[in-house]
């Protein structure tokens, strides 16, 4: 008898153990990564109950095909460059077939329909798009996947190349973190606070013990080590002890044999509060008598000034000068994947090894941090595939969770959060206030910005500092700036903990610089476009840390962006008139990457067969590093794509690498590719061969390491004036956003998107446009719909995320400067067009319709507001 509430979802997973079928939106059906085929038409699994299945006919992405017999759609993905992290790729691929099954040839409306209930938070959906039409090509036989597919034995640089891991992604078989299969595992729950700020006065877990299936209950005084998550300080607590900072805070973890009595049991411990003042906002932390969030810190934790030349002087005697307050929200990052992770015990007693399975993008950093935490040496982090990340993986969540459990219980466990615990326990992007003056002379040349900011770090520091110390670095985006004075001020408050997003930190300086680019522009009468080029950074001036540049090929990129913008210009002047209003606007920035003595570390192994695989901590959570990897490595070697191979997501396998963030690991990780690679090639020589047994014939090592540090070796920044090293190299980028806004309504309509960027040598360029398209369609989100308010914000729906029907059209220009400290040239680009799309999108607005928006997002109401206000 199958229970009434069971869905089909439940017996894919854990009946059948089919893992292409996802779960992400708790069973709401909003985001159609468990999207399967049931009697000829696509299906949220997670909403077919089994009891109305009888006689159903149920296809899975594994039905429909294997990596080494795919279906036509599979290898469309694939050749389209339309899978990334890939979590929503099987849910996308059915939706695709039982569209194609039904109409071979759709336009694009009805493929936009059709998968209008699958989500993606990687690609902007772009090249989705183009997998279904080139998918429908190959079913009508108007061409072929081998008709499409890049020669393996042509060039490898500058080619689409299909990712390693793409095909297997397409098939279901990748493994996520809720598809490794354990034996006998029990499953996690946890009680977390239903408070924001007070003091535990009792936890009881008496009736939760006794509970149906519960193995035991753990708090606290259960976890051997500090009991500390740190990454810079040692302030979030795995279980609270005798106080909570934050709603949301977990308290005790129980384990049972199925997830429904383990979350009942978890519901059943009780905790007794002693509330305390719950402080969310910056300003009232700082107030004088405001209690303190953490006893043994002030709430202002950190500040950094940021001071080249005199910009009071230069203030004071500019010929134009602009001044504004801007804010920025708190930002969920917004992985498809919840915060899942599996741990258990390797070998018996003392010399047992605690195996921790998640998504990290730092495994050695965390493999170093569960150590010290739960007190126990002997730890092994293996990272899954992963769902997405956007810089939320830096932090660590589910894995202390996970690890104290398995270390306590000494059995494997699962610990599967819902998508609504994954929002309340993850860290965000952090919310900036920012007041801000710019100046320019009477030849429109700038002359001084000030920038005072007041960064909302929420209840745990994270990186809350280097958050800080990132967005001065890069403060003076694009532009030649000769004096600069600016403060930077870190605050905790109640309210959820800023960590690493897309960007970190210039996303929310740059929101602000470029808004008053325009309104200075416009004060003096001039171009936007002619302004920012006339105001570029040119080789050896220097940034506002001091740092001199011999490289900046940015006016190069004004000029390439420049036909696509007066077009665009000479369109939106027709839509001048009418309630619903056009405008163009553009921003720019120059992302910093190779950071103050950054370093890398990878080791390259030539095979018995004279294949090569490469040991390094790479994280790949959809940016296309696999690729980056495989390809540098054939294009020196000369070795074939297919006998590169690569180890990467194991701890005891690899070396620290460093986060895959910041955009750093094509040039962090490829450089130290590069310089291991010329250790294998200098022995090749000496030994007079190019093979495995040839050097093992002439004595000679068959593994070699490459080690890359960036910008010296002094991170620090100066903490009186900001000023030292800054980056090694940067990445050049222009966003212009076509938009068209309701003035009635207030709505905004982005009609396009167009991203001009110099990103050095293009290594693969379908992975380079999909990171282009994703940063434009998560800007345009950040920029007009997305803001987490914690506690409320519990899944997609409430998050506003991204859809089908909110793409928009996206143009890409590519510019390639070859940067001389580059791989081959080139530098990076995840994170570039996160960074100044939301400034343009804004500016677009003021042009459309003279609504100037200061405080993201920039909703209906707000527009509504500026109109009203304006108009008055």
């Amino acid at each position: 008898m199958v229970e009434s509430d069971r869905v089909l979802l439940d017996v894919l997973r854990e009946d059948l153990k089919l893992t292409g079928a996802k779960q992400s939106c708790d069973r709401k059906g909003q985001c159609g990564a468990c999207t399967v085929i049931v009697n000829g038409k696509a299906a949220p699994s997670c909403l077919q109950k089994v009891v109305n299945l009888d006689g159903a006919e149920v296809l899975t992405v594994e039905g429909l095909g294997t990596p080494d017999n795919p279906h036509l759609i599979q290898e469309a993905y694939v050749l389209s460059g339309a899978i990334q992290c890939g979590f929503c790729t099987p849910g996308m691929i059915m939706a695709t077939k039982a569209l194609l099954d039904k109409n071979p040839d759709p336009d694009e409306a009805k493929i936009k329909k059709a998968l209008e209930r699958n989500l993606c938070r990687c690609t902007g959906y772009v090249k989705i798009i183009d997998a279904v039409k080139l998918a429908g090509r190959f079913i009508r036989g108007e061409t072929t996947p081998d008709a499409v597919r890049p020669d393996p034995n042509g060039p490898r640089i500058g080619v689409s190349h299909p990712r390693p891991s793409a095909m297997l992604k397409a098939c279901g078989l990748a493994e996520f973190s809720a598809d490794i299969k354990l034996e006998g595992p029990l499953e996690l729950a946890v009680t977390r606070s239903s408070e924001s700020h007070a003091m535990i006065l009792s936890v009881d877990t008496s009736q939760a013990a006794k509970m149906p299936g519960v193995v035991g209950v753990m708090t606290a005084p259960d976890i051997k080590g500090t009991n500390r998550i740190k990454i810079i300080s040692a302030d979030q607590p795995i279980l609270a002890e005798d106080k909570v900072y934050c709603l949301g805070d977990a308290i005790a973890i129980v384990a049972a044999r199925t997830k429904k009595e383990a979350l009942a049991a978890a519901m059943a411990v009780k905790v007794e509060y002693g509330s305390l003042p719950v402080i969310t906002s910056p300003v009232e932390a700082m107030k004088d008598g405001a209690v303190r969030i953490h006893a043994e810190l002030p709430n202002l934790c950190f500040t950094q000034p940021q001071i080249k030349g005199d910009a009071e002087k230069a203030l004071s005697e500019a010929a134009a000068l602009v001044e504004a307050d801007f804010s920025t929200q708190i930002n969920h990052q917004a992985p498809l994947e919840p915060e899942a992770t599996v741990a258990y015990m390797e070998g018996e007693g003392e010399e047992a090894q605690l195996v921790v399975m998640g998504r990290s993008i730092n495994i050695h950093l965390h493999m170093a941090d569960l150590q010290e935490s739960l007190g126990y040496e002997n730890v092994r982090y293996e990272e899954a595939f992963s769902g997405g990340n956007f810089g939320q993986k830096l932090a660590m969540t589910s894995e202390a969770i996970s690890g104290a459990a398995a270390l306590h219980f000494r059995r494997a466990v699962r610990y599967i959060p819902s998508l609504s615990e994954s929002m309340i326990m993850s860290s965000k992007r952090h919310a900036f206030a920012m007041k801000v003056r710019l100046s320019c002379d009477g030849d429109g040349r700038l002359t001084a910005l000030t920038m005072d900011c007041t960064v909302d770090n929420g209840a745990y520091q994270i990186i809350g500092m280097t958050v800080i110390k990132r967005a001065l670095w890069m403060l003076s985006g694009s532009y030649n700036i000769p004096n600069v004075n600016a403060l930077a001020r870190l605050v905790y408050t109640n309210n959820p903990a800023g960590g690493a997003a897309r960007g970190a930190g210039p996303p929310q300086v740059t929101f602000a610089l470029e808004s008053v680019m325009d309104m200075l522009a416009e004060k003096i009468g001039t171009d936007p476009l002619e302004f920012r080029r006339t105001n570029s950074l040119l080789p050896g001036q220097s940034v506002s840390t001091g740092m001199v540049y011999d490289e900046w090929p940015f006016p190069e990129l004004c000029d390439a962006i420049r036909p696509a913008y007066e077009r665009a210009k000479r369109e939106a002047g027709a839509m001048k008139s009418g309630a619903v209003k056009r405008g163009v606007g553009i921003a720019t920035h120059a992302f910093g990457i190779g950071g103050p003595a950054d370093i890398g570390r990878v080791v390259v192994e030539l095979d018995p067969d004279d294949g090569l695989t490469i040991f390094a901590a790479v994280a790949d959570p959809g940016e296309g590093n696999d690729s980056m990897l495989t390809q540098i490595a054939s294009h020196l070697t000369g070795i074939p794509l297919k006998k590169v191979r690569l180890v990467t997501r194991d701890t005891d396998r690899t070396t620290g690498m460093g986060p895959a963030a910041g955009s750093r690991m094509t040039y962090m990780a490829g450089g130290s590719l590069v310089l291991a690679i010329e250790q294998l090639h200098k022995a090749m020589e000496e030994a007079g061969t190019t093979t495995y047994e040839g050097l093992r014939k002439e004595g000679k090592p068959t593994h070699y390491l490459g080690s890359k540090m960036a910008a010296g070796r002094d991170a620090s920044m100066d903490p009186e004036t900001g000023q030292g090293l800054s980056f090694e190299s940067r990445v050049h980028a222009i966003q212009m956003a076509e938009v068209e806004v309701n003035t009635d309504t207030g709505e905004v309509r982005v009609v396009r998107m167009t991203t001009a960027v110099d990103p050095g040598t293009v290594i693969n360029p379908q992975n380079l446009e999909g990171q282009l398209h994703g940063g434009m369609d998560q800007g345009v989100g950040f920029a007009l719909r997305e803001e987490y308010i914690h506690g409320k914000t519990k899944d997609w729906f409430t998050f506003k995320f991204p859809t089908m029907k909110t793409a928009f059209d996206m143009d890409v220009i590519i510019n390639e400067t070859p940067r001389a400290k580059g791989p081959l040239g080139a530098v990076g680009i995840g994170e570039m067009t996160m960074v100044c799309t939301a400034p343009a999108v804004i500016n677009a607005i003021y042009d459309a319709c003279g609504a100037r928006i200061y405080d993201l997002p920039a909703t209906p109401e707000k527009i509504r507001k500026a109109l009203e206000k304006r108009n008055r």
